[in-house]
């Protein structure tokens, strides 16, 4: 339905070299893979702005499969404990080490396969806030931020302890959880910032699968195609009925405005509002100015011009003078 006659579009004509193009309007709905281009550079744009000069480490925390149900029946409640769970664990580590820390939180709820698998991605930066209110750069190493074991039994325990309030499960399903060791992935630090924003970029606004993995329709089935990590990250195709493949979309569809980007400690709004700006004067940091990169109104054609909208129509269609191949003359 997005971008097709179903939602209706508009006429736009270039004010540079005159083309003419016919445009049907986005369904602009979060979970849309087609629908996220220009928000995802505002995002990354803004985000330039909150760089530090210090190293950026990448955390993955996981939910075990065994909560996938709680996660289908209970999703504001079961990611919304994720969220608090592990800024907890984070912040618990940091004041360990005498420093306020930030954190930049991103819900994935999906597998390759499209199956359930709730994880938080979070980029946190390497260093914080001292007692005195000053920078203090590097936590520990240049490897990891934390040892991920000891930040998997805290993650777990601090989790079950805000699902035990919820009341959401009973005792034995809440005791059966410690007896699973919980996933949290420490990837390298990034390079540099510009690693961050290149990382940002991938995964911010991401849905559970993008157009150019659909590799097959039909009116049955969809084939769509797959990395096997435990098959040394293979390519591989799956092919799924119609009901199957929409199933297992539909369990990535978050409730209504909830937040899927949360941004903490140094990184939060609260910060954002006069400290972080203050940090980084201190650190002589300039900040970037922010330009629109988007090309939402810029010309296809010439890439120079700006469209400017002739004629928006519905359903029917553009009228059939547009129709025409485009010879139309330029438009004042």
């Amino acid at each position: 339905m997005c971008r097709t006659a179903a939602l209706g579009g508009h006429v736009d004509a270039c004010d540079a070299c005159g083309n003419i193009s016919i445009s049907y309007n986005s369904c602009r709905n979060r979970h849309c893979p087609k629908c996220q281009g220009h928000k995802r550079e505002e995002w990354i744009q803004a985000r330039e702005q909150d760089l530090l000069p210090c190293s950026y480490y990448h955390l993955v925390f996981s939910l075990p499969d065994s909560l996938n149900g709680l996660a289908i029946a209970h999703p504001k409640i079961v990611y919304k404990i994720l969220f608090d769970s592990v800024w907890s664990t984070l912040n618990q580590f940091g004041k360990t080490e005498g420093l306020q820390l930030g954190m930049i939180a991103i819900l994935h709820t999906w597998g390759q396969n499209l199956s359930l698998h709730p994880h938080l991605h979070c980029i946190i930066p390497g260093g914080g806030i001292d007692a005195n209110g000053k920078w203090k750069r590097k936590i520990k190493t240049d490897k990891y931020l934390f040892a991920v074991k000891a930040l998997s039994k805290v993650f777990r325990a601090k989790f079950v302890a805000l699902l035990r309030k919820e009341k959401l499960a009973d005792a034995h399903v809440l005791q059966s959880l410690f007896d699973k060791n919980w996933v949290v992935y420490a990837k390298r630090p990034f390079g540099g910032p510009k690693q961050v924003i290149e990382y940002l970029g991938r995964y911010t606004h991401k849905v559970a699968i993008s157009n150019h993995r659909i590799k097959n329709v039909t009116n049955q089935e969809v084939t769509i195609a797959y990395k096997d990590y435990k098959d040394a990250s293979k390519t591989k195709q799956l092919t799924l009925k119609n009901e199957e493949f929409t199933r297992r979309f539909s369990l990535h569809i978050l409730p209504k405005r909830f937040v899927r980007i949360r941004h903490y400690g140094i990184l939060s709004s609260s910060w954002k509002r006069g400290k972080l700006q203050q940090l980084q004067q201190d650190l002589n940091i300039i900040r970037p100015e922010i330009e629109t990169k988007t090309q939402l109104k810029k010309c296809y054609c010439c890439k120079v011009g700006n469209l400017v909208t002739l004629h928006v129509f519905g359903q029917r269609g553009p009228p059939k003078a547009y129709l025409i191949e485009n010879t139309l003359a330029y438009v004042n």
